[in-house]
């Protein structure tokens, strides 16, 4: 049985994405299949780094599988729309605020400067009045308008053509989740980028070990239907690869195989 690899949300690590891929490359080879489990961006100091390093594994024939993020979206949506909400986002606030990540994004990309909000109170969204940059202040159409000339076409086209799930005989990678009770046709594609409960908190056998990132923790967990590998490297916390074989898991660490069960 060969092993298949994965690595939760990566948030602009480039340096931690780095470091997981050498994990897996001592573990299991330069072809050591990877899944990618989405939220390549946003909230670290590197994204466009990140997306640089995937597309360029993608070309060069890497086995390695992406699936899409909800802040990949957010992103994308930004850029080709001026999009700053999603309804998922019950705080109201941007996705150029900082929490979000938009503002670190963008930098990465070279737009340098400070994002200025206001409040709209019904419905309330926190709302971009202007962008304050080197060269002045200019509103949120033309921070898209410079978004879309710096950010290259084949990024945009990589993230918003990604999968939002692969299945193997024994695992189901996703970002964020399923819905229980309803079988993979019925799935809401918005569940699968954006769910947390009543998935999390489910004990359903989803007859496949369900392998999922999104809810950021303080370390991967396994929860016995479950792994969520989200140990929160959008927050600085360590990117950890798991490795399977089978349904059985494991973290890769400096010290080599750390077994992961419920």
């Amino acid at each position: 049985m060969s092993p298949i690899y994965a690595i939760g949300d990566i948030h602009g690590q480039k340096e931690m994405l780095d470091h997981a891929l050498g994990l897996i490359s001592a573990d299991g080879g330069e072809n050591a299949q990877i899944v990618f489990l989405g939220d390549y961006t946003d909230r670290g100091p590197d994204s466009r780094a990140v997306v640089e390093t995937l597309v360029a594994g993608r070309d060069a024939g890497r086995n390695w599988v992406f699936i899409k993020g909800n802040h990949d979206r957010l992103f994308t949506r930004f850029v080709r729309e001026g999009r700053e909400h999603d309804l998922h986002i019950r705080s109201g606030i941007s996705w150029l605020n900082r929490r979000l990540g938009g503002e670190q994004t963008l930098a990465s990309y070279g737009i340098h400067g400070v994002m200025h909000f206001a409040q709209q109170p019904d419905p309330a969204l926190e709302i971009l009045t202007h962008f304050e940059g080197q060269d002045g202040w200019i509103e949120k159409e033309a921070l898209q308008a410079l978004a879309s000339r710096l950010v290259p076409e084949a990024h945009l086209a990589f993230l918003e053509r990604l999968p939002l799930w692969h299945q193997t005989d024994d695992l189901f990678f996703v970002h964020a989740g399923l819905r229980p009770g309803l079988p993979l046709a019925f799935q809401d594609p918005e569940d699968l980028l954006w769910i947390r409960e009543p998935f999390l908190t489910s004990r359903e056998d989803f007859g496949r070990l369900v392998v999922h990132g999104h809810t950021a923790l303080d370390h991967p967990q396994h929860f016995g239907n479950r792994v969520d590998l989200d140990g929160g490297a959008g927050y600085g916390k360590p990117l950890i690869p798991a490795v399977f074989e089978g349904r059985d898991c494991w973290l890769l660490t400096d010290e080599g195989r750390l077994p992961l069960a419920p």
